[in-house]
């Protein structure tokens, strides 16, 4: 079964997350998290701090991540682990898989036809904030 993560990444004042323009298929046009691949006997933390690095030039330095949640697709064949973290300083993103960029937090995240992910990230979304106390500290 083929392991994704996803990373929702919040500034140093947890006012604004970064999210990504998808290029490619699937969901291309669409916002999403930054994420990708585990890799075989990859452990789910060091991918995400990984797939962060190659993405973002976010540095483990930079967050401490969380892991949040996990969705299985049976019929997929594939599972999609969820990690949250903070920025601990200003960190000037930028990479070449997708267009990145810092959205504010009011928007409806369930909106299909502007988030990828058939409403997972406005699920996600709302268990950020169930428990943003202890994720955003």
């Amino acid at each position: 079964m083929q392991g994704l993560n996803v990373i929702v990444v919040f500034d140093e004042t947890a006012e604004r997350m970064l999210m990504c323009r998808r290029k490619k298929d699937p969901y291309k046009g669409l916002s999403n998290f930054v994420g990708g691949k585990i890799e075989q006997n990859e452990d789910g933390i060091t991918a995400a701090y990984r797939e962060l690095e190659e993405e973002t030039a976010i540095g483990r330095e930079d967050i401490a991540l969380t892991h949040l949640m996990d969705f299985t697709y049976h019929l997929d064949r594939c599972y999609v682990e969820v990690y949250v973290g903070k920025l601990n300083k200003t960190v000037a993103v930028h990479g070449e898989e997708n267009e990145l960029y810092w959205s504010d937090l009011n928007h409806d995240f369930f909106d299909a036809s502007l988030y990828a992910g058939e409403g997972n990230i406005g699920h996600i979304m709302m268990h950020v904030e169930m428990s943003r106390e202890r994720l955003l500290r």
